[in-house]
């Protein structure tokens, strides 16, 4: 089975054409997310650098090797490959979520950053296994290198 990070993000909304908006979402306090002291991309997208990398850039075309952890706003995990196999994809091809497209360009290896994504650029109104629809999802990514 794919990680959960790989597969196709569905960008529709509810019913109620409401996707989440992580500016007006509750985060428990084990995730650390501060908005504040985030660069917000898009509404439905910050980002923060926990460490910064000093090696190549990631850009797109480039092929990333990635380990990550995944969590729900409320501070449950739902998926990470931390002390595993890394996920290696070419940026900008739509292997992953549109959140990690964009907020995974300007890092740079051997960094670690948190990308915090609302539901528009994550797995929409279709949501994905323990991820609701219309949900934010937190992201730790480390960078472990750029081809």
């Amino acid at each position: 089975m794919l990680p959960l990070v790989l597969l196709a993000a569905c960008l529709s909304t509810t019913e109620n054409g409401s996707p989440s908006n992580p500016a007006t979402d509750t985060f428990a306090p084990s995730l650390g997310v501060d908005l504040t002291q985030m660069t917000k991309i898009s509404d439905a997208l910050y980002i923060q650098d926990l460490v910064t990398g000093t090696g190549t850039t990631a850009a797109t075309g480039r092929t990333l090797s990635i380990t990550y952890t995944g969590w729900l706003v409320d501070g449950t995990q739902f998926d990470s490959n931390v002390g595993g196999t890394p996920i290696t994809f070419p940026l900008g091809a739509g292997a992953v979520i549109p959140g990690w497209e964009l907020g995974l360009l300007g890092m740079r290896a051997g960094g670690k950053r948190r990308l915090v994504i609302g539901s528009a650029l994550a797995y929409g109104a279709g949501g994905n296994g323990a991820i609701r629809p219309n949900s934010t999802i937190v992201f730790d990514v480390q960078l472990l290198s750029v081809q």
